[in-house]
């Protein structure tokens, strides 16, 4: 299986990959839609012609974004949507109210590095919104995805995920003393996980999951740790616009038909690494290991139909 390359790279922006590709007909949802690269990587598949669905907890904010979208782009098909993913109620009503196919899903959301918490399942508060809500948001739209036709799911990681794996015996910090980064790494290593997997067990519905690292760049998403300031090189950092390529990428590129299952980086495929890489690129391999993704997989079903 060779790996994949494509023209573009580090300084790309989402209207550049997705330069002369028309979406029109096409369903999109963005979750996080309303903040960081959500925002453009949602303005960038209106602007082809997509219908997006704007999937927030902040409807008030989401409903801004989706007017300034319709008035930037001229698609007037910008809507917004309540999902909150530490709520199953919540993944459930959103799925419940979702009609006809869908064509791109992008599981954009993400807290990273918060206080320790845990949600009313005791479930850990990083896993639960940056991969049980997206594993129950996905899984519960299949059909829909299926209906699509060559659908496509793209899951946003980070190179984060090298601190750590998904540690099955204990998700939850209930035994090892909570460490905020080492819970962001392994629900990233997740959101890795969920697309290998998932591009296994739908493959005969025509539709792939990918997976991927959109870059440093400055967001709400930091607001955990401080200011940002020297958490990474200046040279390494990218903006918003460039941030939210290689999610457009995954969603929208002919160059990514039929693929799945893998993770980039840059707009390229990224290098499995046995060791961390210090540069923002590379994919652990306990990340992309088919066993593994088969037991979260597994194990994410479980927990959610105890939740009810």
């Amino acid at each position: 299986m060779s790996t994949i390359t494509t023209p573009f790279g580090f300084s790309s922006t989402a209207a550049e990959v997705a330069a002369g590709i028309d979406l029109t007909g096409r369903h999109a949802i963005v979750t996080g839609g309303a903040s960081g690269i959500g925002v453009e990587t949602a303005r960038t598949l209106a602007d082809r012609g997509a219908q997006v669905v704007l999937a927030v907890r902040d409807m008030a904010a989401g409903e801004r974004v989706a007017k300034d979208i319709a008035t930037t782009t001229g698609n007037q098909a910008v809507h917004t949507a309540p999902l909150d993913l530490t709520d199953p109620a919540s993944v459930s009503a959103f799925v419940a109210a979702w009609q006809g196919p869908l064509h791109i899903l992008v599981n954009n959301a993400g807290v990273m590095a918060c206080p320790e918490r845990h949600t009313r399942q005791g479930w850990e508060w990083q896993f639960a919104t940056n991969h049980l809500g997206h594993f129950a948001l996905a899984t519960g739209l299949h059909g829909a995805l299926a209906a699509g036709g060559a659908a496509r799911v793209v899951s946003v990681s980070s190179s984060g995920h090298q601190r750590s794996p998904v540690v099955f015996d204990d998700i939850d910090f209930t035994f090892r003393p909570y460490d905020p980064w080492l819970a962001y790494a392994q629900s990233k290593t997740a959101n890795v996980l969920f697309a290998v997997e998932a591009t296994r067990r739908w493959a005969a519905d025509g539709i792939t999951a990918n997976a991927l690292m959109p870059g440093a760049i400055r967001t709400n998403l930091q607001r955990h740790i401080g200011d940002g300031g020297g958490w990474v090189r200046p040279d390494q950092m990218k903006s918003v616009e460039q941030g939210a390529a290689t999610s457009v990428l995954l969603a929208t590129s002919p160059l990514l038909d039929g693929v799945g299952g893998r993770y980039f980086a840059d707009c390229d495929e990224a290098e499995v690494v046995d060791r961390p890489t210090g540069n923002l690129r590379g994919v652990a391999r306990y990340a992309v290991d088919a066993d593994n993704a088969r037991r979260l997989w597994t194990v994410s079903e479980a927990l959610l139909a105890d939740a009810g």
